[in-house]
């Protein structure tokens, strides 16, 4: 146990409920994708440097290679989940979710507060609403990534990881119940089976020797 079943192979034993957060981490990856394309057809020109909506889009993707890719790992080839892979791609989207969304939050803000000021009130309201609803759903993503990341270790860390490991050849056996003898001392032998009795036959007798006359 402990940190040696974080570098383990092997599906961790989550929470049946964590699954469930899982899809909906890829359903709401969906739609932020689709709102973030929206974002980016909207403003997508030299007048601001860089657009929230790309990032958000590149986190969206992410997201999907990450949790479709450890669900799919644990239905089908549950041999091949190596935890310390998926947990530096849990590690990372939750940095790229804060990211996202937090920069969308930003931007919108200045959207939908300075439309009246450049008078392109209808474009900079439909950008700024599709980075707002980019926004919200990414940090209620960016929460359950946290909660999927924290149940993770949790599950990892409280593993035994020798058990699952025995599959793949790395067995480990028990101790003997009186404990390994001193170095020097012998082992106790195994009791034998009584063998079969040994018949005895008479020896045989050599042959006389035949002196035969010469011809």
């Amino acid at each position: 146990m402990g940190a040696s079943g974080l570098v383990a192979v092997g599906v961790p034993p989550v929470r049946p409920w964590l699954i469930y957060m899982r899809y909906a981490i890829l359903g709401l990856s969906l739609v932020v994708l689709a709102l973030g394309a929206w974002g980016v057809s909207l403003w997508n020109n030299a007048f601001i440097y860089g657009n929230p909506g790309g990032l958000v889009i590149f986190v969206c993707i992410w997201s999907f290679i990450v949790y479709g890719g450890a669900t799919a790992v644990e239905m089908f080839a549950p041999h091949l989940f190596y935890r310390i892979g998926f947990l530096i791609g849990y590690i990372f989207s939750v940095i790229f979710w804060l990211s996202g969304w937090s920069w969308s939050a930003s931007v919108a803000s200045a959207f939908l507060g300075y439309g009246d000021v450049f008078g392109y009130t209808n474009q900079f309201n439909q950008f700024g609403a599709a980075m707002a609803a980019c926004a919200g759903l990414g940090a209620l993503i960016w929460v359950m990534t946290i909660v999927n990341l924290v149940f993770f270790i949790m599950a990892c860390v409280s593993d035994n990881a020798g058990a699952r490991q025995a599959e793949l050849g790395n067995i480990k056996y028990a101790e003997p119940a009186g404990g390994y003898p001193a170095p020097g001392a012998a082992y106790p032998q195994a009791p034998t089976q009584p063998g079969y009795p040994q018949q005895s036959y008479p020896a045989q007798q050599p042959y006389g020797q035949q002196n035969y006359a010469t011809q």
